[in-house]
């Protein structure tokens, strides 16, 4: 256990699940998509679902969705500052089997038409776990700097991606591999220590098979 268990994070309240969670993902979502979102689908699901609107997940969700920390002051007018800045959000509420209490999905669109979903629970203390990314199972926490790989299942590719962080003598502390079918769209989820230059990631986007290579950093 460490000092972020047991203290939670820097927030703008009221609760650390409702709204400190939410915020982180949101904000991990944005940096999927990789742009700026027009357009945000939420669903709530068990709590969150129940007290969203006392307990401003909603608003903590449209701030994470628009680049804002869990201190921010801003937190509290993120769906009037969405208005402003051009994004649509619809929330909905309803049930999702076997999820977590304190869930989202979270499905955003840029203004190309790129989506990115994302299915994400608050665990308390504003911890966070990424269960799903565009219906595709992965593990993420968003406290380590975080590769989300998707590519094609092709034989080598996992290989290939393992082998640049081997030069660059970057260690994996957490792997994990979801695909769709045999030979359809993959993805790897890979936790790393320490705090890798963002060329790794670069590199692996040139690697055959790659659709895009994304690099979260603690969030």
């Amino acid at each position: 256990m460490n000092v972020f268990d047991i203290l939670g994070p820097v927030m703008i309240g009221p609760s650390s699940s409702h709204t400190a969670g939410a915020a982180r993902i949101g904000r991990i979502t944005r940096t999927l998509l990789g742009a700026p979102a027009v357009k945000a689908d939420i669903l709530l699901h068990g709590s969150f679902a129940k007290t969203y609107k006392g307990h401003g997940t909603d608003k903590a969700l449209i701030a994470g969705i628009m680049g804002m920390a869990t201190d921010d002051v801003r937190i509290r007018q993120a769906p009037e500052l969405a208005k402003e800045a051009g994004l649509e959000v619809h929330i909905s509420t309803g049930d999702i089997d076997g999820a977590h209490p304190n869930t989202a999905k979270v499905t955003l669109t840029d203004a190309n038409g790129r989506q990115v979903s994302l299915l994400g629970s608050s665990i308390g203390g504003g911890n966070i776990l990424v269960t799903e990314v565009n219906g595709m199972e992965v593990s993420l926490t968003g406290q380590y700097t975080t590769l989300i790989v998707l590519h094609k299942d092709a034989p080598g590719t996992i290989a290939a991606v393992t082998e640049v962080m081997a030069e660059e003598g970057i260690n994996i502390c957490n792997f994990r591999l979801s695909r769709q079918k045999k030979g359809g769209e993959a993805v790897m989820t890979i936790e790393l220590d320490g705090k890798p230059s963002p060329e790794i990631n670069k590199k692996i986007n040139t690697l055959p098979n790659i659709y895009s290579s994304t690099m979260l950093q603690p969030i």
